[in-house]
């Protein structure tokens, strides 16, 4: 496939946009004035307001989940501001591309035009490809405006982030998405004017709940559910028509982007919150969009030892049984065993006590190096061991009343240390009473008990 030259500019807003366009592009905003939403910024005083006031344009970088104007924004601000436009898609440009584009640039510069070169995807472009834009962007030879989905800490480069202005957009509310609805049903040029279609009763409601806050999903599914009502010689366009153009409403979830992070995120906090009705909900929102149910299996088996461990020992046992389970059985029927483990494990007492032991004595084991084991502890499967005294003065717990003994089983030098401090949650409690006579039997001259928390 021929890639689009970069300095095949052509006019932004041609007179009349051909029907055959997509509704959303027919009815893309021309003006700051047209756009709906992201008050944020575009409010009287806000930041781009100012900015198109002063008739100034920075580089910047438009963050923001689909549909929610990034885009429009660089189309129009590039309009406003008597710059010529050029648009690059990360997934189909490269640097030879780039190239083109700063050629032209400078040729616009020399005819003392301005250029506003736009990257749509940004996050997909490498390393190479975004140094590449850097000294241009330092020099003003261009002004870069990249749309992302993605957290531009993670996918864009430092040197070049902090050359530009970060503009978080937000999803539209339901009042936004209302009004671009009923502003593309009622416009004659671009919109369904002409359809003599009505919103029925409900109607408005369900593209709002299917749009989910973005806007090309919105004007999407009104112009299939106007098809459905014509193809039927309906004058209204019903809740039945809109569920019928979109079957199931595609939720915002990234399996390799941020929200997937996020909604991963909520999950566990939700099921370490104690929260069985949030956990489930998370839950539900990665099994609807996709989320392979094994990696969710999973995350629960490392919950049950980091967040419940001891207070509740049967909660890995759980995990595991889910993650069987679920491989066992697979989809859809996998979810049930999935949402018994979730509320189970949101359910259960927690303790982080086996984790935080982990972690300190890790933290030992790598300051500390390798420690002598201690003479007594050391295995003595030879005569010459023995004459070494590996094993001498070990004394078998089982000899001794309740299998205590007083015996150090820690290096010399961590002789003290308490790495494994009990809760008062849940099992841990008896855990904690008998650790509590085992420790005092191990060292009677210390009586140190395990502090623990709330």
């Amino acid at each position: 496939m021929a890639r689009r030259k970069a300095d095949s500019s052509q006019s932004l807003f041609p007179p009349r946009t051909p029907l055959s366009q997509p509704l959303a592009d027919r009815m893309r905003p021309r003006t700051l004035d047209e756009i709906v939403g992201q008050e944020h910024l575009l409010g009287p005083g806000k930041f781009l307001s100012q900015m198109v006031s002063a008739h100034v344009l920075h580089s910047m970088i438009l963050w923001g989940p689909p549909g929610t104007g990034k885009t429009t924004l660089a189309i129009v601000l590039a309009e406003q501001s008597g710059a010529v436009f050029r648009k690059l898609a990360a997934v189909t440009s490269g640097v030879a591309d780039l190239r083109e584009a700063v050629e032209a640039a400078r040729h616009d510069l020399e005819a003392g035009k301005r250029t506003v070169v736009f990257i749509d995807e940004i996050h997909r472009w490498n390393r190479a490809q975004q140094d590449a834009f850097l000294p241009h962007v330092e020099s003003g030879l261009i002004t870069l405006i990249g749309a992302t989905t993605e957290n531009p800490s993670f996918e864009v480069i430092s040197a070049l982030l902090s050359r530009m202005r970060l503009l978080v957009l937000q999803p539209l509310s339901e009042e936004n998405v209302s009004t671009l609805v009923h502003r593309a049903l009622a416009d004659k040029e671009r919109g369904l004017g002409n359809s003599g279609l009505k919103l029925g009763v409900g109607a408005i409601d369900e593209i709002v709940r299917y749009a989910g806050g973005d806007a090309r999903r919105a004007l999407g599914t009104l112009e299939i559910a106007a098809e459905f009502a014509q193809n039927v010689g309906a004058t209204l366009i019903t809740p039945e028509h809109i569920r019928e153009s979109a079957q199931q409403k595609a939720l915002l979830y990234d399996r390799a982007g941020e929200e997937h992070y996020n909604v991963i995120s909520a999950f566990i906090k939700s099921m370490r919150g104690s929260d069985p009705d949030a956990a489930v909900y998370w839950m539900m929102r990665m099994v609807e969009a996709g989320e392979d149910p094994l990696f969710i299996a999973r995350r629960m088996v490392i919950f049950a030892s980091e967040d419940v461990g001891n207070a509740d020992p049967r909660a890995l046992q759980v995990a595991i049984a889910v993650k069987e389970a679920v491989d066992f059985v697979g989809m859809p029927e996998g979810v049930i065993p999935l949402a018994q483990g979730v509320t189970y494990l949101a359910s259960a007492p927690k303790s982080n006590a086996s984790y935080l032991a982990m972690r300190a004595a890790s933290e030992d084991a790598k300051t500390l190096g390798a420690l002598a084991v201690p003479l007594h502890l050391r295995n003595a499967p030879t005569p010459m061991m023995k004459g070494l005294g590996y094993g001498k003065d070990y004394r078998y717990p089982h000899d001794f009343e309740g299998a205590l003994v007083a015996q150090s089983y820690l290096p010399d030098e961590l002789r003290e240390k308490m790495y494994y401090e009990p809760s008062k949650r849940g099992y841990e409690i008896r855990i904690r009473e008998f650790l509590a006579r085992a420790r005092a039997a191990r060292n009677p001259a210390s009586r140190r008990k395990p502090g623990g928390s709330e």
